[in-house]
């Protein structure tokens, strides 16, 4: 018996020991963590549970048979955070790079069915060099089976890929279908064709960092939702990230206590500039409505005019979409779009209420973004609001222009509450523009054409640049002074804490892709 005890210690030490104390210092060289200690660190203290520790691969071929690393490259298995269940793989570069054989995949696939069986939140760090080329076909369907459940798990439960080293090929596809993906600054890359590939299909010389890194992909591409400085940051971001999400998609979020006091913010009076065409900075109407310090931004360096993330107001966990003046005006583009549809449907799955904070002139003019599809994309916005069926709350600041004032969670796609500050404009387009398409012939035959439509600016101003003729017909529901928002905001939802919205019965709707 103690013969069998001292074999299977010596197994699992092996096992702790990934591939070996000479690969383990080389990671710690690159400022990075072994995957074990990534676990060890994001999980609660003795909480996790391991799952396939001693699981050696079956290849054969091309003398693979002579080394076996148990675990196979990857550790799997489930603990807490926070209290909360989760299930986790980490993948493990010390062993064949990290990459993906067939059982390491059969690994990863067993932690997936079992988060989803039992409705837990389904968390991968991935660090791989990507399939494993030794088994061919074998690594290539070890990704399929993943990409299968990534598919029945989403909307779900929520599944969260944090990249903390190489992601290549196929292995990039994983990520893109969980909700949320994470990559740590200067260590991480993902893309499809690595330089290599690049250098010989079109001539291009492009580093790892410059194609694929935290950087390019949390400002050009928007594959990365948020980035941070170094492991320990991320693993930290990715435990922040997850206080705001429920288990499953039959779950509510957490509400944190909350006692209510003076909600009164006198901070958001003077926000609003005088000059209509004078930017601000949206984040600070954020900051003076929600509970204090809760806002956690999304997609922070992408598509920065419009914001979106997670905060609580009145202890309860909420998503923010608001367009940001300080950027391009506030202006929906193609990016922004996606973005912000994106975000509405993570909310709408898990239960999560909107707000949706107003400051749009209006969608982007120009060849570029109707030939990148703007019509498409903007839908895609229109679409996700429209189909949302969380508590939805609308909070006009200033412009709410033309189609974009729709698109913004207006009355008639379904919001549920919309509240306008006095200085909201709400028109088809802005007094100066109105003025010399309405009034162009009583302008030109003015003798001082100028003054003429400054007189007329004033005019449609007077009738349309206000909240006051859409509240008159019930498309704003009150006209409310700034420092009230979030006394009326935390009304609102406790208001609609237990909507119930009747769907037409269909397999899904045909969102425009």
């Amino acid at each position: 018996m103690k013969s069998k005890i001292d074999s299977l210690n010596k197994k699992i030490a092996e096992a702790r020991l990934g591939g070996g104390e000479e690969r383990i210092a080389k990671q710690h060289e690159k400022k990075k963590l072994t995957a074990r200690e990534r676990v060890e660190y994001f999980l609660d203290e003795g909480s996790f549970e391991e799952i396939g520790m001693l699981v050696t691969h079956r290849t054969t071929d091309f003398g693979m048979q002579k080394e076996l690393y148990y675990g196979d490259g990857v550790i799997t298995g489930y603990g807490t955070v926070n209290g909360r269940l989760v299930y986790i793989f980490a993948q493990d570069f010390t062993v064949f790079g990290g990459a993906l054989s067939e059982t390491h995949a059969e690994k990863i696939c067993k932690v997936m069915d079992m988060a989803l069986r039992n409705g837990a939140p389904m968390i991968g760090l991935n660090d791989s060099g990507g399939a494993r080329i030794q088994e061919g076909v074998r690594s290539l369907g070890g990704y399929a089976d993943i990409f299968h459940r990534n598919v029945r798990s989403s909307g779900v439960i929520p599944q969260i890929s944090a990249i903390m080293g190489p992601c290549a090929g196929g292995a990039v596809y994983s990520p893109a279908m969980t909700d949320f993906t994470m990559m740590v600054e200067g260590t991480s890359y993902m893309f499809v064709t690595g330089p290599n590939v690049v250098k010989t299909v079109t001539n291009e010389t492009v580093t790892s960092e410059q194609l694929g890194g935290a950087s390019t992909h949390s400002t050009k591409s928007g594959v990365a939702h948020i980035t941070s400085a170094n492991d320990v940051a991320c693993l930290d971001d990715l435990k922040k990230l997850l206080s705001y999400l429920p288990q499953n998609n039959q779950e509510q979020p957490q509400k944190l206590e909350f006692v209510p006091g003076d909600e009164i913010r006198e901070q958001l009076t003077d926000i609003i500039p005088d000059n209509p065409n004078k930017p601000y900075d949206m984040h600070t109407i954020i900051s003076g409505i929600i509970d204090d310090d809760s806002f956690y931004e999304i997609h922070k360096n992408f598509a920065e005019n419009i914001i979106v993330g997670f905060a609580r107001l009145g202890g309860r966990s909420i998503g923010i979409v608001a367009n940001q003046p300080m950027f391009l005006a506030g202006v929906l583009d193609v990016n922004s779009s996606v973005k912000a549809a994106r975000f509405t449907r993570f909310c709408d799955c898990f239960n999560i209420p909107l707000l949706v904070l107003v400051d749009v002139p209006g969608f982007l003019p120009g060849t570029d973004q109707e030939w990148n599809g703007i019509i498409v994309h903007g839908a895609k916005l229109l679409y996700a609001l429209s189909d949302a069926t969380v508590p939805r709350v609308t909070v006009i600041t200033r412009k709410a222009y033309g189609g974009a004032y729709d698109v913004m969670n207006s009355k008639h796609i379904g919001a549920d509450m919309n509240f306008a500050w006095p200085t909201a404009e709400i028109a088809v387009m802005g007094a100066k523009g109105a003025s010399e398409i309405i009034f162009k012939r009583e302008i030109s035959k003015a003798d001082d054409p100028e003054a003429k439509l400054l007189e007329k600016e004033s005019e449609y101003a007077e009738l349309f640049a206000n909240p006051y003729t859409a509240a008159q017909r019930g498309f704003v529901d009150e006209v409310i002074l700034p420092q009230d928002t979030r006394r009326k905001l935390i009304k609102a939802f406790s208001m609609l804490e237990n909507k119930i919205s009747e769907t037409p019965k269909r397999k899904h709707g045909n969102i425009p892709l």
